[in-house]
């Protein structure tokens, strides 16, 4: 009898197949692996294209329809950017695996080569990012913030057909696509804190489904799960989504893991920063690892709401109810 064939759910754009079919190839390479095949799903993300993800109500734009087709038993694997992945999963599913972390920056594309500092006053900047907006505002408030959908290749046409002077994506779905070529400028970290997660694929499944976790498991990396942990944990007692000027970023630094974050007003006006470590012991099982790289998030929360963040970003969050539609 033939092997029942994992089904990966993902959406249809060209992001998120490249990501679909890396996991497909990873599950594939395994001995004895069985059949791979993706099925495609649209999400509310994706039906609302011409609106600011800003304006969308909820959260989960982009995951919501692929984690309920997961829980429906439709597909059996679904596979996400990470930072698209509410910090609290649906009830029966499990992030099976985080792959190794690709560059987490933000990166500046511009159409005439100028880097961010260098662009004409009143330059157009095209973003659809809350966190963009609010850093870009605090390093460039004279820009002109315009709103960006669309999938990355038909940003990247629409820049070159002059709809923008520049604009701001992350590195790790340009280099991805192979489209490393048209980054004028990374940002960094320190100035642009990206959003949590950004650069790791997140791969979901049903939490009992233990013969699809079997295959999954050895696709973990253990760097890019305490990282995103960390960050994703921040977030969580934060309570924000991706409609906060949040940005963190967690990475090993001679055996501590380190952990930096900030929330920035979104006018640019105002900005708070935690920062925090904690040792690993390196023969600490991974559960202790994990659990101790939560805990390090939580207390940079901590540090965070101790500075006002709750207040800020319950402003912000007035701001924007006003501007909606």
């Amino acid at each position: 009898m033939s092997a029942r064939a994992l089904r990966i759910g993902t959406r249809a754009s060209e992001l998120a197949l490249w990501q679909a079919r890396h996991v497909e190839a990873l599950l594939r390479a395994q001995p004895g692996a069985p059949p791979v095949e993706l099925v495609h799903i649209k999400t509310s993300g994706d039906t609302q294209a011409d609106v600011p993800l800003w304006k969308v109500g909820g959260r989960a734009f982009f995951t919501r329809e692929i984690d309920q087709a997961l829980l429906n038993d439709t597909v059996d694997i679904a596979v996400h950017s990470l930072k698209d992945l509410p910090t609290s999963l649906e009830p029966g599913l499990t992030l099976a695996a985080m792959l190794p972390r690709a560059d987490p920056r933000d990166a500046l594309l511009s159409r005439e080569g100028a880097g961010l500092m260098q662009l004409p006053r009143g330059a157009r900047v095209g973003t659809s990012s809350l966190r963009r907006r609010a850093f870009l505002k605090r390093l460039r408030p004279d820009v002109v913030l315009v709103e960006l959908r669309g999938n990355v290749p038909t940003r990247i046409a629409k820049l070159s057909a002059g709809n923008y002077d520049a604009m701001v994506l992350a590195a790790a779905g340009l280099e991805r696509l192979g489209l490393k070529s048209h980054i004028t400028a990374y940002l960094s970290t320190e100035d642009f804190p990206p959003a949590v997660s950004q650069g790791v694929i997140g791969v979901c499944a049903r939490a009992h489904d233990a013969e699809t976790l079997r295959w999954l498991a050895p696709l973990d990396n253990p760097a890019a799960r305490l990282a995103a942990s960390a960050e994703r944990a921040l977030l969580r007692r934060i309570e924000g989504g991706c409609q906060v000027p949040l940005g963190a970023l967690a990475g090993m630094v001679k055996g501590q893991l380190e952990l930096q974050a900030c929330v920035c007003a979104l006018d640019g006006s105002r900005v708070l920063r935690a920062a925090g470590s904690g040792t690993l012991s390196a023969t600490a099982p991974l559960p202790a690892a994990i659990s101790a790289a939560i805990q390090l998030g939580e207390r940079v929360a901590m540090d965070l709401l101790g500075q006002g963040a709750a207040a800020l970003m319950a402003h912000e969050r007035d701001t924007l109810a006003v501007e909606a539609p």
